[in-house]
């Protein structure tokens, strides 16, 4: 089983376009925790992880969970376009009865895991990492957190498990965007200094910037860092990337886009 091999590039900037216009169809929010990760899991989708769009649960596949679960729409959108479902049942996220809620449901194609908790994505796919360990199998499993979420407790636990077990298997990814829900993330709970942290607790440690995709590729094409250690990828990302007055702005957490604000994003994605 290979990767999609899909350009990453094109894919973020689709997964952008798709994830603003299901925020405004469902007045919705969360938009610039989705924008700050598009381009992280457009790597992943189009270039890491080995995937059968049409056969989503093929054994061999790569694990993907988005911990930071309100963050969903950029998984949905890289699910759509990448042959998971037809694009247009992206029109129906946040609808009632609808599978495409608003934070990330398993009940998706592609997905495998339900979140919205924080704290409990990074437990999940450390079970799955040993799972594999244990079976036998080659298959990597990737979570992103968001930086905030790292405050839960939960997180370090199945840090020092992960470690302690090995899983050279796994990868954690930082979406390191330095914002969470009404303020900074060091005006809440300072994470810093977080890659000395990681490595304290027996993880191999390094730092990108987020939207670099030939830095990301070059990173995650690795099968480890350090044999024997999982991986832990700080992300340095600005939230609501690609949209200018979105950008770095704590506003966005909840805010969903008026029909004006859509149409000025949606030109200035188009024309970037």
């Amino acid at each position: 089983m290979n990767s999609l091999n899909i350009d990453s590039c094109d894919l973020a900037r689709r997964m952008r376009l798709q994830a603003l216009q299901m925020v405004h169809r469902a007045n919705a929010s969360h938009i610039g925790s989705a924008l700050s990760i598009c381009d992280i899991v457009a790597v992943l989708y189009g270039q890491i992880m080995r995937l059968e769009p049409e056969n989503p649960t093929a054994p061999q596949r790569d694990r993907f969970v988005l911990s930071k679960g309100h963050a969903c729409v950029a998984i949905y959108a890289a699910l759509a376009e990448t042959g998971f479902f037809p694009r247009k049942q992206l029109m129906e996220y946040g609808k009632d009865h609808s599978v495409l809620m608003n934070h990330i449901s398993h009940k998706v194609a592609g997905v495998e895991f339900s979140t919205g908790s924080l704290g409990h994505g990074l437990p999940f796919a450390t079970g799955k990492a040993l799972a594999a360990k244990r079976q036998k199998n080659h298959w990597r499993t990737f979570v992103v957190l968001g930086d905030g979420e790292l405050a839960e407790g939960s997180n370090w636990e199945a840090m020092m498990f992960a470690a302690h077990h090995q899983l050279d298997n796994l990868v954690a990814i930082v979406d390191y965007n330095k914002l969470q829900s009404l303020t900074t993330v060091d005006k809440t709970l300072r994470v810093e200094p977080l890659a000395d942290k990681a490595r304290a607790f027996g993880w191999a440690a390094q730092e990108v910037d987020g939207h670099n995709h030939a830095a990301l590729k070059t990173l995650l094409s690795n099968p480890f860092w350090e044999p024997g250690k999982p991986s832990f990828l700080i992300a340095h990302t600005t939230k609501g990337k690609g949209v200018s007055f979105m950008e770095d702005s704590v506003a966005w957490h909840y805010k969903s886009p008026s029909a004006d604000q859509l149409a000025q994003a949606l030109e200035e994605l188009n024309h970037a």
